[in-house]
């Protein structure tokens, strides 16, 4: 027996004290209501009406039983309203990450975005490397990321990648400052700052093999997890960093790459098959902050855009000036 259902039969009969009219209001046959009546009576081994002629009455044993049903039902709707809201990703608890050096201003927009689409629901961020995130989704104790690629997809899902420029964090008083770009070629046997390589080892050596295909070999590589490092290297003048566009601060600027020659991918992953509302509504809102607030974009960074242009006319490039090599750091990439 469907008790709850039973009950609500129960309880418009007791209101409306006429087994005819609660027939009408629950859109039910009278001779069926009468029936599941008397079966929740045999099922509480009570009588729970007195039957007259003109209606029905609670017995004593009724009017307890109303009280109590009364209570019942507001928590069988409460329960069914809160399963609903965490079926439906506004309500409960997801486990997400992001990246080091997402930036303040994303990972704001992020919580305050997650909050006002899913009122009820609870976001607990941390800040995870890409291998550590990978990690986790893998292992389940971690719903959603935001990772960096490329990186181990066995058993996880992604959301449309987007691509985050890099440029240079320089010195202010640094020659290659005064311009409004610079030429990665130009950075060639100077020192680099990176993130460190164990957070993220894929990404770390394409960037070094991307920066070898467009003429910069790097004299050293410093492992750098904080901007606070970061920053202190780059003011030292011991080298310069290759980071996305964040504020550089007091005595340091940034400029972007001549030609978007790097960009970082970037997605929403989370285990496979397990994308359920809130993963879903999270890799929507972490979406669109990452547009808005890190500077990410859906097309390849460096793409042409628009109609090309007549062919120019064909002239002999001149031969390419020397510029010096320098030993690439190790790693997993062979030149």
């Amino acid at each position: 027996m469907d008790l709850l259902r039973h009950l609500r039969y129960f309880r418009a009969v007791a209101e409306e004290q006429h087994v005819g009219r609660a027939a009408e209001l629950l859109r039910i046959a009278q001779p069926s209501l009468s029936q599941r009546i008397q079966r929740l009576e045999r099922e509480l081994g009570v009588r729970l009406f007195d039957r007259t002629s003109r209606g029905v009455t609670l017995t004593p044993a009724g009017r307890l039983v109303l009280r109590e049903t009364h209570a019942l039902l507001a928590s069988a709707d409460r329960l069914t309203a809160a399963v609903a809201r965490i079926r439906d990703g506004a309500a409960g608890a997801l486990r997400a990450a992001v990246p080091p050096g997402l930036g303040g201003a994303a990972v704001a927009a992020l919580i305050t975005g997650f909050r006002e689409e899913s009122p009820g629901g609870h976001l607990v961020l941390r800040e995870l490397t890409t291998t550590a995130q990978v990690g986790e989704l893998t292992a389940g104790t971690l719903e959603a990321g935001i990772v960096r690629h490329p990186c181990h997809t066995d058993g996880l899902d992604f959301g449309p990648a987007l691509h985050q420029p890099l440029g240079v964090l320089l010195a202010e008083d640094e020659p290659l400052a005064a311009g409004e770009e610079v030429s990665l070629a130009r950075l060639t046997g100077r020192e680099l700052v990176l993130f460190p390589r164990d957070s993220a080892p894929a990404l770390h050596d394409e960037t070094l093999t991307a920066c070898a295909r467009h003429g910069c070999t790097p004299s050293a590589v410093h492992e750098a997890a904080g901007d606070d490092f970061t920053r202190a290297l780059v003011l030292s003048g011991a080298a310069v960093a290759l980071v996305p566009y964040a504020p550089p601060g007091p005595g340091a600027v940034w400029r972007p790459l001549a030609g978007a020659p790097l960009a970082w991918r970037t997605s929403v992953a989370w285990p496979q098959g397990r994308d359920g509302p809130a993963v879903r509504l999270f890799a929507r809102t972490a979406h669109e902050v990452l547009r808005e607030h890190a500077g990410m974009r859906a097309g390849r960074s460096g793409a042409a855009t628009g109609p090309a242009g007549p062919p120019a006319p064909h002239r002999a490039a001149p031969p390419p000036a020397p510029r010096p090599v320098f030993p690439r750091p190790a790693s997993e990439f062979p030149l």
